[in-house]
């Protein structure tokens, strides 16, 4: 049983390497050698802010600080922030030498069926079309996010040059302190096998994604996919808008440095409700993928360590020879992703990493089954169960 085991694991690392979308390669980047359009066309950056005192002003300065040579304007939406968020971004606005671009609005009280941030960003739209209703581009990005210069400008270039509809980059997240270490390159190859982004960026494959930090989106392709409104109510929101524009035109996908995050998760608590709170909406609510998703974690990523390091009790010298060649196939396609990082944990814990997150899945599904839904800053976003 165990050589079956060990043997399953190996072929089905064996398989993810050779025929997955070649997701592990973290190979999908903008080309700097991307020609410039014609002429660059209007972008509004729109900005939902909810309790983001520490760090507005560092990512609403990035976004001002953009060297864009078209007009480019941003609108920060103050989602009834409750540490001072709306006043620190207007006293930039006073203080910033391009605060002309910035314009901050007050998010109005939350309807019925909406999530939170997909509120306050359709609030941020409505403000973008009286500012200037002809702009071609919206630019979703999150308020703990800060983009280097010529961000805005590799997107425009990318979205002109392929006319794709989307253009998203997954933010490098903070990545210094020692879980963050162990997780945080995990959680970004992890996201890479759920949607591999040579997969995404194919027109002919229906497989949508995309990283919420960072959207440029074609403003007449989210009208014509229905607008936020389309969306209200999804608690992946990056993802289930990929879904939407890509049911309509193509969509890219990308990874970056120049786009990082900048709000450090204090220690594993913060990991865990980070992925808690979105987990067992990935899977539909859905107690089959559920058992589906846990049992796969542990073939994939908990079997090959465990029956190898095992060896000299069961003894079966086929089986631990199957499992460590399994672990190794299984690091190995993980230093790309350790290597974007810089300073990551060893690629041998990826399966620790994976004991956490399958952890964390049960504990979403455990909280909508108490009828507890998920929380995100002091708002309910997964929906609790209902009876």
């Amino acid at each position: 049983m165990l050589a079956g085991l060990a043997g399953l694991s190996l072929a089905i690392w064996s398989y993810l390497i050779a025929f997955h979308g070649r997701f592990w390669r973290c190979d999908q980047r903008l080309s700097a050698g991307t020609p410039a359009p014609a002429s660059w066309p209007d972008v509004i950056a729109v900005v939902p802010a909810r309790n983001e005192a520490d760090v507005i002003e560092r990512s609403i300065g990035s976004l001002l600080d953009q060297d864009y040579p078209g007009r480019f304007q941003v609108v920060l939406v103050d989602d009834s922030s409750e540490d001072g968020t709306g006043d620190r971004a207007r006293r930039l606005k006073d203080a910033h030498a391009n605060g002309a671009r910035l314009t901050v609005v007050h998010g109005a009280p939350l309807p019925p069926g909406w999530v939170g941030k997909m509120w306050a960003v359709d609030s941020g739209i409505r403000q973008a079309d009286t500012l200037d209703p002809g702009a071609p581009y919206l630019w979703l990005t999150d308020a703990d996010i800060a983009h280097a210069p010529g961000v805005l400008r590799g997107l425009v270039a990318k979205a002109e040059a392929d006319g794709v509809d989307l253009v998203s980059l997954m933010a490098l997240l903070h990545c210094a302190r020692p879980w963050e270490r162990l997780l945080v390159p995990a959680f970004v190859f992890f996201f890479q096998k759920l949607y591999p982004f040579p997969r995404v960026n194919d027109p002919g494959d229906r497989l949508a994604g995309a990283a919420g930090g960072c959207m440029l989106v074609r403003r007449d392709a989210l009208t014509a996919a229905g607008g936020i409104e389309a969306i209200r109510s999804a608690v992946i929101d990056d993802c289930a808008l990929a879904r939407a524009l890509k049911a309509r035109g193509p969509i890219w996908l990308g990874l970056t440095e120049d786009v990082r995050s900048i709000r450090p998760y204090e220690g594993l608590k913060d990991i865990w409700r980070m992925v808690a709170r979105s987990a067992y909406d990935q899977l539909h609510y859905s107690p089959l993928y559920l058992a589906g998703t846990v049992i796969g974690m542990a073939v994939i990523y908990l079997a090959p360590p465990a029956i190898a390091l095992a060896t000299p009790w069961h003894g079966s010298v086929a089986a631990g020879l199957m499992a460590a060649l399994a672990w190794l196939l299984m690091a190995w396609s993980y230093r790309p992703t350790l290597a974007l990082y810089r300073r990551p944990s060893p690629a041998g814990l990826l399966p620790l990493a994976g004991l956490l997150y399958n952890l964390m899945t049960l504990d979403s599904a455990l909280a909508y089954y108490r009828g507890r839904g998920a929380f995100w800053k002091g708002r309910a976003q997964a929906p609790a169960r209902k009876d």
